[in-house]
């Protein structure tokens, strides 16, 4: 049985997002019909995989997916008077470039164009040397790939609300930018956004990437016994007693020098050897690999990651979705609803911490679960360090468990017998060791919907291996491909965290909607590296071609002119995309260089890519950035200047939108999808603020009792 089984999903149109949409829904079980999807090459024969044609099944679908703009949406008849006529219950979730709503709703967009108007395409990379280096996008139409992620979450709880017929604004804008919610929040709070050009080490003290003998390895001892088991394990050099690199702020500002003495032990040896031999002293370490090795991991074959399907006449293998899945029936399915908000009535045990889980349970408590973070005494979830808790901690309640005593384990035990939900993300074996495991848990209640999130899955050859996200975006070949062909990779953005949180919570809401329709409930063993491969589908497709892929920077296959260009101020740039003749024409009209050059098809501005290019320079280069997107898309042309956090904090369109959500010593940003069924707010808990609370109003424990657990410990 699959999490969707009887969940009627209608895809509407051709948009690239609103059929990666449809990808994931149909991968858990929903039926997905169409009415007209795009046929067009290997990457669509993919989305469209176990989907069916069948335009009248729009009248009887729970959910309606659509892509475009206001003004694209009506002239097709897309629009909310015309599909309700169609179908008055479902749920309409719009993908559109920038929203339904506010001043850039009907500009032009492209992926490129929307990672520079996000700010992403200049964190992607993480810090550069030398201000010249153009920002790039990511590999692999990201912007689809995560905006149909996100387009399903929404969905996903929307169809959940009381009221049938709730209406989801998605805006890829949006959901780009809020990859990076630490810098949004820093901005939003204190009104700083940091430079692009790298200072001291750019984060290598915390992850970097080494040049190996057969490519490259990303390695990660953040913490100082890490960092004295990564000397052991390099043979401890002599260099390793040097005071510049005794601690890790020493290391920080001798960066260069210590990169350079590394990357001279590196050199010596193959990548793999230099991951297993960081992983077996407990350091965290994966090789930087091409795509094409991921067919041949052990790894992903136990999992049984890879689908064959046939394509063009020839089988290949496609990602298949990153939950692993087991179904139990339960004792009492039914969840109950207490409230308006899509999870009202849901109660989630929250014993995740730094992105990945605490971005997935941001989701929950936003649309109504009541999350309860289990934390230990002391300084609790890292992302406290930093703004990160004080965007992810919103709406939720916080308690302090010390789980190495034994009343602390039978409080938690307690506690998940009156939950609906629990979510970790620890080493594997850790919940077990605990006594929290699947099996324990499920002894005391039954009907939890237990989600486990790891670098691999918790099993396999390498469940046990040590893994942070963008270690995992390294090995996976993410950040092989994004770069300059002519400079090696960087391990840049913390990028698969949030996604991960997006296709998590995704998943819970699948899983809360079986239980309440009185299926099944829901053992997920989400993997992160499954994850990241799956929103890497067309790269994928195309290791098994004669072409595979190869970093390219801002070059494109479709479209020319298709790049960015520096602007007046420093490290102020445009990106430009032609996506036709007619957007072509346009352009020729605005520089006068290009004038002689109008009639110029595809094929012929490929060509002449060079002259353009230096006629672009020419043109843009006395201008402002935002001047020179101003006139661009009032032409009707994709563009795009390269926006930083605080520019994104001061944005009318944003803030037209309800983007930004006041707090109380700034702003802070809301979810990427505005929906008629509500959302909860709340502020974010201090560390073990609502122990008693929750003590006493989940298990009904007296003041006493509550006192004798802290006298005990269990309480911190």
């Amino acid at each position: 049985m699959s999490l969707l089984t009887g969940f009627r999903v209608f895809q509407l149109g051709r948009g690239l997002a609103a059929a990666v949409c449809g990808r994931i829904l149909a991968d858990v079980g929903a039926d997905v019909a169409c009415d007209d999807p795009d046929t067009d090459g290997a990457l669509a024969a993919y989305l469209n995989y176990g989907k069916r044609i069948a335009a009248d099944a729009i009248a009887n679908a729970e959910l309606i997916v659509c892509e475009g703009g206001p003004a694209a949406l009506q002239e097709r008849h897309h629009d909310v008077k015309s599909l309700r006529a169609r179908n008055a219950k479902a749920t309409l979730v719009f993908i559109s470039p920038f929203g339904q709503t506010g001043a850039l709703a009907d500009a032009p967009a492209t992926d490129l164009t929307l990672f520079f108007a996000s700010g992403i395409s200049r964190l992607l990379t993480g810090q550069v040397d030398d201000l010249s280096e153009a920002p790039i996008r990511p590999v692999g139409e990201q912007s689809a790939f995560l905006g149909g992620l996100a387009a399903a979450c929404a969905g996903m709880h929307a169809v959940q609300a009381r009221e049938p017929g709730a209406i989801v604004d998605l805006s890829l804008q949006e959901v780009l930018a809020t990859l990076a919610l630490t810098e949004l929040a820093r901005a939003g709070l204190t009104g700083k956004s940091g430079s692009r050009k790298r200072l001291t080490d750019g984060n290598g003290a915390t992850v970097c990437i080494l040049p190996a003998r057969d490519g490259y390895a990303a390695i990660s001892p953040r913490e100082d016994a890490q960092w004295a088991a990564w000397l052991a394990a390099m043979g401890s050099p002599a260099w390793g007693s040097d005071p510049r690199f005794a601690t890790k702020a020493d290391r920080v500002a001798n960066w260069d020098a210590l990169h350079a003495l590394m990357s001279q032990w590196s050199h010596q040896h193959d990548k793999q050897w230099i991951a297993d031999k960081a992983q077996a002293a407990h350091v965290p370490s994966f090789p930087l690999c091409e795509l094409a090795e991921q067919f041949k991991s052990a790894q992903l074959e136990h999992r049984n990651f890879f689908r064959p399907i046939e394509i063009d006449g020839r089988t290949v293998l496609t990602p298949g979705p990153a939950f692993g899945l087991t179904l139990t029936q339960g004792a009492r399915n039914h969840v109950e609803r207490t409230g308006s908000l899509p999870l009202s009535g849901v109660r989630v045990l929250d014993f995740s911490w730094v992105i990945a889980g605490p971005t997935t349970t941001r989701t929950l408590a936003a649309m109504g679960a009541d999350v309860i973070k289990i934390e230990a005494p002391g300084r609790g979830d890292p992302g406290r360090a930093s703004e990160l808790h004080t965007v992810l901690g919103q709406a939720k309640r916080a308690i302090v468990l010390d789980l190495k005593k034994k009343a602390a384990v039978e409080t938690a035990l307690a506690l998940a017998a009156k939950a609906d939900v629990l979510v970790e993300n620890f080493a594997t074996g850790v919940m077990d060791k605990l006594g929290l495991g699947v099996e324990a848990l499920r002894a005391v209640n039954p009907n939890l919907i237990y989600v486990s999130a790891s670098g691999a899955g918790r099993t396999g050859p390498q469940a046990r291996g040590v893994a942070y996200g963008t270690l995992l975006q390294s090995f996976t070949g993410f950040a092989g491909l994004n770069r300059h062909p002519e400079l090696p990779p960087r391990v840049g953005l913390a990028w698969l965290d949030p996604m991960c949180g997006l296709m998590l919570a995704f998943g819970i809401a699948a899983a809360i909607w079986q239980r309440r329709q009185g299926g099944g409930v829901a053992r997920i063993d989400f993997s992160m590296i499954e994850a990241m491969l799956w929103t890497m589908a067309e790269p994928m497709l195309s290791a098994q071609s004669d072409a595979p892929p190869k970093p390219r920077g801002n070059r494109s296959s479709r479209y020319a002119p298709h790049g960015v260009w520096p602007c007046a101020s420093s490290d102020s740039w445009v990106s430009v995309v032609v996506r036709d003749d007619e957007d072509w024409r346009r352009l020729c009209g605005l520089v006068p260089a290009l004038h002689p050059l109008a009639q110029l098809g595809f094929d012929a501005r490929v060509k002449a890519s060079g002259t353009i290019d230096h006629a672009l320079a020419d043109w843009l280069a006395p201008q402002s950035a935002l001047n020179a997107q101003r006139t661009l898309l009032q032409a009707g042309i994709p563009a795009a200047a390269l926006a930083t956090s605080l520019d994104l904090v001061h944005c009318e369109h944003l803030a037209q939108r309800g983007f930004w959500e006041p707090c109380n010593t700034g702003v802070l940003p809301g979810l990427p999808w505005r929906a008629n069924c509500g959302r909860a707010c709340g502020a974010a808990p201090a560390l073990g603020a609502d122990t008693d609370a929750v003590l006493i109003e989940v298990l009904g424990l007296t003041q006493e009792a509550i006192a004798a657990l802290r006298a005990s410990g269990a309480l911190g």
